[in-house]
């Protein structure tokens, strides 16, 4: 599982702001892990955050054609390319303070975001990235657009775009997005018009900020007027940058396949809530931390008679879970084992230290859905008995996680004594 990141100090910046032409200073800060993105307005009384998330998104039609964000009367405006280099450089938490309504535009794409968050440094935390692994498809579809998000092992974003006669030609990419295919094949794709929307544009009070240089303007053949295109396919590359920062709104990385078809912010949006509500609902996290026998044969596919968990009691997704299992003379094994002198086999304490393992890892975001099967069992100990009336509280943490192999220790004890111990090994395998 991956590490949560931040930058490693402090850097400064300014620029004019693409549609507002606002200039603002901005400061990039450190923050520390399951703090997000924060953006802090220092020339409003009080200093306002605003988080970017999906409850303070802006919608579509009240600010068109960028993606703004926005709590009480503090708002900021066209964040998606910063969003896109956090998202692309996997930076989870961050400070973002800045003087005015609109973050600099720069030269139209994420680059020069990228440049300054490298030269900041990337610091990693020690906590786990909240890692979504979409479970069912969704899609939208409205006017000839659409999006379509479907399970996968990885990120992945499949683009098509469509403008009819405004493009010499349909543009299509296929790109499995980590940090370094991000920085070379999208970060540097700037925004772009064209020419016929320009003049509405700024009859709209939009575009104000924007110039030759941070805007690829297209004329009637598709061609770009004062400036030189750095990929040829490079307006549906900007498409897919929009689409990261979008989606980074979220908070947490995916694990899925997107595929899109002439969606914008607008169709972006609708996405991300989505997502949202995907993911409230398959989440198993609450408040308490308690997970009942029903939240857990969500998350395992045990079921009786072999299901030996009665409840989780703490739990620290993929790192630490406390669970127990009430051990009473109905329970199905004691009819054989042993006649007149009921005792719990052993290999079924282990089984059940391994079930609460299992809950622990499987409920992770990255690893919900999956299946842990057995690999190696080792250093078992049993040291006492343990008999009908006995509560068994299994405490088990991860010792390590890598790729699709767990490695978790665990002990029962009754009565805060130690009863058994075990370490082992499990495969993470799809359903």
């Amino acid at each position: 599982m991956s590490k949560q990141k931040t930058i490693a100090k402090e850097i400064s910046f300014s620029g004019i702001g693409l549609h507002t032409g606002n200039k603002s200073s901005v400061t990039l800060k450190p923050a520390p892990a399951d703090t997000g993105v924060i953006f802090v307005r220092k020339d409003l009384a009080g200093f306002p955050q605003i988080k970017a998330c999906v409850e303070n998104m802006v919608p579509a039609e009240k600010m068109p054609r960028r993606t703004s964000i926005e709590s009480g009367s503090a708002c900021v405006q066209t964040i998606e390319h910063l969003m896109a280099a956090l998202s692309g450089l996997g930076i989870d938490n961050l400070y973002i303070e800045l003087d005015n309504n609109e973050l600099p535009g720069l030269d139209g794409s994420s680059l020069s975001y990228v440049e300054f968050i490298e030269q900041a440094g990337i610091r990693e935390l020690d906590r786990e990235q909240n890692v979504f692994s979409i479970r069912e498809p969704i899609r939208i579809e409205e006017g000839g657009a659409s999006i379509v998000i479907e399970p996968a092992g990885e990120f992945r974003i499949s683009y098509t775009l469509d403008y009819a006669k405004s493009l010499p030609e349909i543009e299509f990419i296929d790109l499995l997005v980590n940090p370094e295919n991000f920085k070379q094949e999208i970060a540097p794709a700037r925004t772009f018009c064209l020419e016929s929307e320009s003049v509405e544009l700024k009859r709209q009070g939009l575009g104000l900020g924007a110039n030759y240089e941070n805007t690829l303007v297209l004329d009637k053949a598709g061609q770009v007027i004062k400036n030189k295109m750095r990929f040829a396919d490079e307006a549906v590359r900007h498409k897919v940058l929009d689409l990261m920062g979008d989606l980074f709104l979220l908070g947490f990385p995916l694990k899925a396949h997107i595929k899109a078809l002439k969606s914008g912010h607008s169709f972006n949006l609708k996405l991300i809530s989505k997502i949202a509500e995907q993911r409230k609902k398959n989440s198993m996290k609450t408040e308490s931390g308690v997970l009942e026998v029903t939240d857990i044969m969500k998350i395992i596919p045990h079921r009786e008679p072999f299901l030996f968990v009665d409840r989780i009691t703490s739990i620290e997704y993929g790192k630490r879970a406390t669970g127990i299992k009430n051990v009473t003379i109905n329970d199905y094994f004691f009819k054989g084992h042993f006649p007149g002198r009921p005792v719990m086999p052993g290999v079924l304490i282990v089984e059940a230290m391994a079930q609460v393992g299992a809950v622990m890892l499987l409920a992770s975001d990255e690893y919900k859905g999956k299946l842990a099967f057995f690999m190696s069992i080792d250093n078992v100990k049993f040291r006492k008995p343990v008999v009908p009336g006995d509560q068994l509280v299994f405490e088990v943490e991860t010792v390590k996680v890598k790729s699709k192999i767990g490695q978790v220790r665990g002990k029962a004890m009754v009565d805060g004594k130690v009863v058994a111990e075990a370490d082992f090994v499990c495969a993470l395998v799809e359903n």
